[in-house]
Order: structure tokens, then C-alpha cells, then sequence
């Protein structure tokens, strides 16, 4: 598996090279593998800060795609939902997914084998396990009592 996606309005392997201040929309959006972890409910600790992740997706996530079914209007429906940038990464980095491509350039990593920029298959995060694919529960569908029993491990 070798080379870049083809995408118009960004700069070849530009995740090797361009810092995330420097990216385009393009480049930054493009970071995103398409896993779905990002959209699913976690809980945190308020004494310890310790974040769980659950297996309940926001109402927008498809859990076949796992893409937003309504992302440019995400915040209309889902208020809370955080519009990641490169100046905020630093807040939200320690309940960003462990495979997140935002995360691990954030942190100075390269990319997994299986992201669609290195791969130039957008398949091949959810071939690799990594994703939710099918793995969801919708936030509608679950009381707010019982989202404990929702807890996973994340797939890496």
C-alpha cells in the first residue's frame, strides 16, 4: 500500500510535511479516517478525569458509513458536538480516539498502514477493525441510566 489519495486542493503527502496550523480545510478534513469513534458517547470523570468509551453513537452518526449523516449541519441537531482545529487540538486531545489521524500527527506520529491517505482505500479502516462499523448503538436508543453498561475498549 503506497501513495496519496488524489485529492484536488491538496499538497501531496502533505501530513509528512505540513504542520496542522498549516493545513488547508481540504488537508485537514481529509485527515479523517472515517472510523466513527470520534462520534461516540464518552464518559468522564469529574475527580479523575479518566474518560470511558461507550459503544453509543451520536443521533447523526451512521453506524454503516460511520460518517455524520448531516455534517454541515452537525451543530443545529447536536450542539455539543466540537468542531476540532488545530488551535483547539490541544484541549481535546486526551479523548480524541488512540488511532486518530488528528491525534497522532498532533503528537508527532505517522499515520497507520491502514488510513485511507496512505492506503488510497477508504475501506481499509474498516477492514483493519479499527472503525465502528456496525458496532453502534444510537444515543436515542439508550437511557441515560444505563450508559454504563455501554462501556468498550477501543478498537485499535
Amino acid at each position: 500500500m503506497s501513495g496519496a489519495i488524489d485529492r484536488q486542493g491538496t499538497r501531496d503527502r502533505f501530513w509528512e510535511t505540513v504542520p496542522l496550523a498549516k493545513m488547508t480545510p481540504k488537508e485537514w478534513e481529509a485527515l479523517c479516517d472515517g472510523c466513527g469513534k470520534c462520534c461516540l458517547n464518552k464518559l468522564e470523570d469529574d475527580e479523575t478525569g479518566h474518560v470511558e468509551l461507550t459503544c453509543i453513537s451520536c443521533r447523526l452518526l451512521d453506524g454503516d458509513s460511520c460518517l455524520c449523516s448531516n455534517y454541515e449541519s452537525r451543530r443545529d441537531y447536536v450542539p455539543e458536538c466540537i468542531s476540532l482545529t488545530a488551535k483547539n487540538i490541544d484541549q481535546h486531545a486526551y479523548w480524541m480516539p488512540k488511532t486518530c489521524a488528528y491525534r497522532l500527527l498532533w503528537q508527532g506520529n505517522p499515520l497507520n498502514d491502514w488510513h485511507p491517505l496512505i492506503s488510497g482505500d477508504p475501506e481499509t479502516v474498516h477492514m483493519s477493525g479499527v472503525s465502528m462499523r456496525g458496532k453502534t448503538v444510537n444515543e436515542l436508543t439508550v437511557d441515560d441510566d444505563d450508559w454504563e453498561d455501554h462501556i468498550i475498549e477501543e478498537p485499535t
